[in-house]
């Protein structure tokens, strides 16, 4: 019996750096944006369904530009993040423009998913290997608090343009046993980290694995993501700024040893777009991979 698998793929975001939504922005040769990929390479790694997190506000922009690309390929819902989506009677300050995060925006798809499930950024390209090694361990892993992360070498996921957020992780025996969400910047040959809550960097390697929001998860996280969100919001429901982060709800979970994180490697390459400038080395990244067959030029004219 085929299990059912859904890709929950994180939207909503509003592209600040970028200068726009990254989502519909053209990467491939005929049109494709990053996204396109990131569904054809589930849809190959035997995911059954895809859900995506966007504003409700951006619905028929998304579903007629991406939605109604591959909704005749894999079953396609949407949930949208709202910041007024709070629990216990919690009310946002009226000033706030910004989503709670990528923990709230998970959280918002919690009646829709009830299957194992994968979860990416909309706007990066993590490559055929990566949905494979986390399709595989969503298949076999008994241990409904038993998570995964597909990590990088940091010299893999950064911008030459400027700083990017990455989740520093630190490992044991294939577990992660810590995360840290931090800025990370190449400057004068060297690559500096600095913690969301703190000023002080602390130079790391480039071969030091980072998180960039590819997680394996089952239903358990949605409960958990509740129980971390109250607490969240007791502390910051009228802070303008503060996130809701996944990193760092999956970094109070090892904590408090209610779960386990597998991390994977992949042999894939990892691209991503923080800036505009960014655009001409992920299209001619994405064209040598079409050049060596791993993908068609025209995505969606091949049977997926």
């Amino acid at each position: 019996m085929k299990q059912d698998l859904t890709l929950l793929i994180m939207a909503a975001g509003a592209g600040s750096r970028f200068g726009g939504l990254k989502q519909i922005e053209a990467f491939g040769p005929s049109g494709e944006f990053i996204i396109d990929y990131s569904v054809y390479d589930a849809i190959k790694a035997g995911f059954t369904k895809v859900v995506f997190i966007i504003k409700e506000e951006n619905y028929e922009l998304f579903k007629d530009t991406i939605g109604s690309r591959v909704e005749d390929k894999i079953k396609v819902e949407y949930a949208f993040q709202d910041i007024h989506d709070l629990p216990n009677g919690f009310k946002p300050s009226l000033q706030r423009i910004k989503p709670f995060g990528t923990g709230h925006a998970i959280l918002a798809a919690r009646n829709l998913i009830n299957e194992p499930f994968g979860v990416i950024n909309a706007d990066d390209f993590y490559g055929r290997d990566s949905f494979k090694k986390l399709a595989d361990f969503l298949k076999n892993n008994n241990n409904d608090k038993n998570y995964a992360a597909i990590c990088f070498p940091v010299s893999e996921t950064m911008s030459e343009i400027g700083s990017v957020k990455r989740g520093i992780c630190n490992l044991q025996k294939g577990y992660l046993q810590e995360i840290i969400e931090s800025t990370i910047l190449k400057e004068d040959n060297k690559i500096k980290a600095t913690p969301l809550n703190k000023e002080e960097y602390r130079e790391i390697e480039p071969s030091t694995l980072v998180s960039v929001n590819m997680f394996g998860f089952f239903p358990s996280i949605f409960t958990y993501l509740e129980k971390n969100l109250l607490e969240f919001l007791e502390k910051n429901s009228q802070d303008l700024t503060a996130e809701f982060l996944i990193p760092d709800v999956l970094q109070n979970g090892i904590k408090e040893n209610d779960c386990l994180i597998t991390v994977l490697s992949s042999t894939s390459t990892w691209m991503g777009v923080t800036y505009k400038e960014d655009v001409p080395d992920v299209k001619n990244k994405l064209n040598i991979l079409i050049k060596n067959n791993e993908y068609p030029e025209k995505l969606w004219n091949t049977h997926s």
